[in-house]
């Protein structure tokens, strides 16, 4: 069984979705996937949740919606929502490094979409690399 984390730009445009799709349904019947942890910023993030929310209907995996912040008393957090051990402890600036940390360590592949070599999807792309994980670029040709 393998496990699946994903880091990508806050701004990936909508167009990338049927292509992340064939990416998830790959991973899941070829590659043996059944666990993904996904975090809860921007447009890649909320692709990643629409299409493992969707496939979860058909497919027996578990999908973790990972928060980098303790929810307040207004959020409601469903059942796919889970805090990484320890984030409680960490000052609020550090919170969602910490979490993707978190996520790229459990993981046995990186799912990314990353155009540009700067910003937080690039990095944790780079420390994914340094510690021979599978990636799986999105924004190549299939």
């Amino acid at each position: 069984m393998a496990t699946v984390t994903f880091f990508g730009h806050r701004d990936t445009p909508k167009e990338t979705e049927p292509a992340l799709r064939l990416t998830l349904i790959d991973l899941i019947e070829n590659k043996n996937a059944t666990v993904f942890y996904v975090g809860n910023h921007g447009n890649f993030d909320a692709m990643v949740r629409r299409q493992l929310e969707d496939l979860s209907k058909t497919y027996p995996i578990k999908y973790y919606v990972v928060l980098a912040y303790m929810p307040s008393k207004n959020d409601t957090p469903d059942e796919h929502s889970i805090l990484p051990e320890g984030i409680e402890n960490i000052p609020r600036r550090f919170a969602i490094n910490y979490r993707n940390k978190w996520m790229l360590n459990k993981s046995d592949i990186v799912v990314t979409y990353v155009t540009h070599n700067f910003g937080g999807a690039w990095e944790f792309m780079q420390m994914a690399e340094k510690m021979n994980k599978m990636i799986i670029e999105t924004n190549s040709p299939q």
